[in-house]
């Protein structure tokens, strides 16, 4: 499938993402009385869930391999996981205590930062188009 293609569609499932995640952390930030860096850490596993199963079926649907799943949500993890996890934690503080800018503000400019990141760390690694092996 085309790279733009695909970029397309991953911005799709990250719009919708956004939405979850901004949702989840609007209504853990309010449960957790105030510690937004733990509802953020909610939000964001929440949200990498539902973009997963997202870029799973819709983004790089032909790259779906039920023998290749665990590998794939594994990858996912490590990579968009690690991005949004890293990327959240560090700018929330500075966003929302040095700068002054509401949680939910900042968490959305957080996640815009990391959005390059992990669309290539999708692409050329957690779903990966698989390389078969050739016979000779």
């Amino acid at each position: 499938m085309k790279t733009l293609i695909c970029w397309c569609k991953f911005n799709v499932v990250g719009a919708m993402g956004v939405a979850v995640q901004l949702a989840t952390l609007a209504l853990f930030n309010r449960l957790t009385a105030g510690h937004y860096l733990v509802a953020t850490a909610i939000a964001l596993e929440v949200t990498l869930v539902h973009n997963f199963v997202w870029h799973l079926h819709y983004t790089w649907r032909d790259r779906r391999d039920r023998s290749a799943l665990p590998g794939q949500f594994v990858r996912f993890h490590l990579s968009n996981g690690l991005v949004s996890m890293a990327g959240n934690l560090a700018l929330m503080p500075l966003l929302v205590r040095e700068g002054h800018i509401p949680v939910v503000a900042s968490n959305a400019i957080a996640i815009l930062c990391g959005s390059l990141a992990n669309f290539c760390l999708g692409h050329n690694w957690a779903f990966a188009a698989r390389v078969e092996a050739r016979q000779g």
